[in-house]
């Protein structure tokens, strides 16, 4: 009986040093798989993250303002726009521009709209949407209206800004951007980073002027 005893001991202690040694690998193989899901998170944050930076814009040449020199204020801007190297594409037709003045303290969230002639830039522009002109598009080469709204490697977009329609929309009085005051321009894509834009009105209001950063 002393024998048989001992025996069954011995069983239960392997049966015991197998459980121990299933539990432990089966916790370590937990372990290594929420590492392995901790890694690939943290690499699509990274990716997220690098992807939301790259897919910016950015300017090319000078912004151009144009002035109202009976009144002596400014009442338009141009300014051309193309993706930031390695950016991704942008649909224009969610990106926001926000126009605002510190010194008066207001501020105008426009909309995108597309024009196929570059004549009609200020007229199609008002206080509600800013206007695109397709300068070169991949879509359909060499005619703007073919341009689909998205913005990509090889694209420029010519963007105008009609302050006149603005300060009609606002109604209230010398509210319009003079000789030396500084305005933000905003853009802001539906994804990526925000590309911010500081301007200053010349000190002479001339029908075109080259405005100041």
């Amino acid at each position: 009986m002393f024998k048989d005893k001992k025996g069954f001991t011995g069983l239960e202690a392997a049966i015991t040093l197998i459980a121990f040694i299933t539990v432990a690998a089966v916790f370590s193989y937990i372990l290594l798989g929420a590492g392995f899901f901790s890694t690939q998170k943290g690499q699509e944050v990274v990716h997220t993250g690098v992807q939301q930076v790259s897919s910016s814009v950015e300017i090319i040449g000078s912004i151009i303002g144009y002035g109202n020199t009976s009144s002596n204020y400014l009442n338009g801007t141009t300014l051309t726009i193309q993706l930031a190297a390695g950016g991704q594409p942008i649909d224009l037709n969610k990106t926001v521009i926000t126009v605002s003045s510190p010194v008066h303290g207001w501020f105008v969230d426009l909309k995108y709209k597309k024009t196929d002639n570059v004549n009609n830039l200020q007229n199609d522009a008002d206080g509600d949407h800013y206007a695109v002109y397709w300068v070169t598009n991949v879509n359909d080469p060499g005619n703007p209206a073919g341009a689909d709204n998205y913005l990509e490697e090889y694209e420029k977009a010519q963007i105008y800004i009609n302050f006149e329609a603005i300060y009609n929309k606002l109604k209230e009085s010398n509210i319009q951007l003079k000789p030396n005051e500084v305005f933000l321009i905003e853009i802001k894509p539906p994804m990526g980073a925000t590309y911010p834009l500081e301007l200053k009105v010349p000190p002479t209001i001339d029908p075109t002027m080259v405005l100041l950063q």
